[in-house]
């Protein structure tokens, strides 16, 4: 069997689906990409047994076939080679033959009976959001997902479904980031947890635009269409936590300033902060926020001023300058507010505009200070 595809089109392709392949020593066929040939289409599929993702690429070709080709050879001889056709001549051993304008490649491919069958999605239920929105609340919310393996419920984002409206929420125990979109209608209530691998797999390949994707789910795996490209991921099997009681009813203090100022100052201090904690400590009174951070081990520290509108107490709160940061570049806005009660309570973080269609909160605990 033979077929002719653009060798950049094709790398452009894989490289989009590769970071679904990981090294696996048991099931050596994990490591390979499915080729799937029907119809002058060719689809290529990439496991690791919990993630699934597939392009499909128009190539020319009088035949149907299925053959499977490591990964790893076949991603680096097309980085080698410049932008040109190449014609894939498999036989019935599953060895492939690569010819270009100056040279022929040989690979061994294998068995595509040993490649792992999808899951399938029947009695599922489906949605459509779009690309830009769905990669939005991936950015928003991903960073503060928890690596932590003892707490499985964590290590993905939760999404929950209601009617008229979807909710993407996040957290590690040290903050939580909640983002609501209100222009997507999933039709009913629903909820499941999305794992971070799959998520920063359609980061990498999901466009910024207004096109629609369709998202399916059933008790055990998540389901996204996009043109030609899909994923099918396993969802995580436990409960997440109930994050609306560590919402603050109330923080009446309120401090406004400006985002890309408080994220550099933190950025700063955050070198003289002590390493295993990341604090820094803001003292805010009247218009005035000071930033204060130290490691008495090795004796450094450092200092920042900055100018704020707060009404409330003058109040002192620690939090990790690295998570608040990494929380600031969530808010899109020149300005952010920043709700504070005691110097014990979370701190909440809001953009001061928001799209009609979006609500962004961002919550921080708070650090003992020494």
């Amino acid at each position: 069997m033979k077929f002719i595809v653009s060798s950049s089109t094709l790398l452009k392709q894989l490289q989009q689906i590769s970071g679904v392949i990981s090294s696996n020593t048991v099931l050596p066929v994990l490591e390979d990409f499915l080729f799937e040939i029907n119809e002058k289409k060719l689809t290529v599929v990439a496991t690791d047994l919990e993630t699934v993702m597939r392009i499909q690429i128009n190539i020319e070709s009088n035949e149907n076939d299925r053959f499977c080709v490591p990964a790893k050879i076949l991603l680096d001889t097309l980085k080698a080679l410049p932008d040109q056709p190449l014609t894939f001549s498999i036989d019935e051993s599953f060895a492939i033959e690569i010819t270009s304008e100056n040279g022929k490649y040989k690979i061994m491919g294998e068995n595509p009976e040993n490649f792992p069958k999808d899951p399938s999605d029947e009695a599922s239920k489906s949605f459509t959001i779009p690309s830009s929105a769905l990669l939005t609340a991936i950015n928003k919310t991903l960073f503060a997902v928890s690596s932590d393996d003892l707490r499985p419920a964590m290590t993905g984002v939760f999404f929950e479904l209601s009617e008229k409206e979807i909710q993407f929420v996040a957290t590690d125990a040290h903050r939580l980031v909640k983002y609501k979109r209100t222009d997507v209608t999933p039709g009913e209530a629903g909820s499941f947890i999305v794992p971070r691998k799959p998520l920063n797999v359609l980061r990498n390949v999901l466009p910024d635009n207004e096109d629609i994707l369709t998202i399916s789910h059933t008790a055990n795996h998540l389901f996204v269409k996009h043109e030609n490209t899909s994923l099918i991921c396993r969802l995580i099997d436990a409960r997440f936590p109930d994050y609306k009681v560590v919402i603050p009813a109330s923080n009446p203090y309120v401090m406004t300033l400006n985002k890309a100022a408080f994220a550099g100052g933190l950025r700063r201090l955050n070198v003289f902060a002590n390493k295993s904690t990341n604090l820094v400590v803001l003292s805010i009174s009247g218009s005035e926020l000071l930033l204060n951070a130290q490691d008495v081990d090795f004796n450094f520290e450092g200092n920042e001023r900055l100018t704020c509108q707060y009404n409330g107490e003058p109040i002192q709160i620690g939090f990790n300058a690295k998570f608040l940061s990494e929380m600031l570049g969530a808010a899109d806005t020149e300005e952010v507010k920043v709700e504070l009660s005691t110097p014990s309570k979370a701190g909440l973080i809001k953009p001061i505009e928001q799209e009609d269609n979006e609500d962004l909160l961002l919550l921080m605990m708070p650090l003992l200070i020494n």
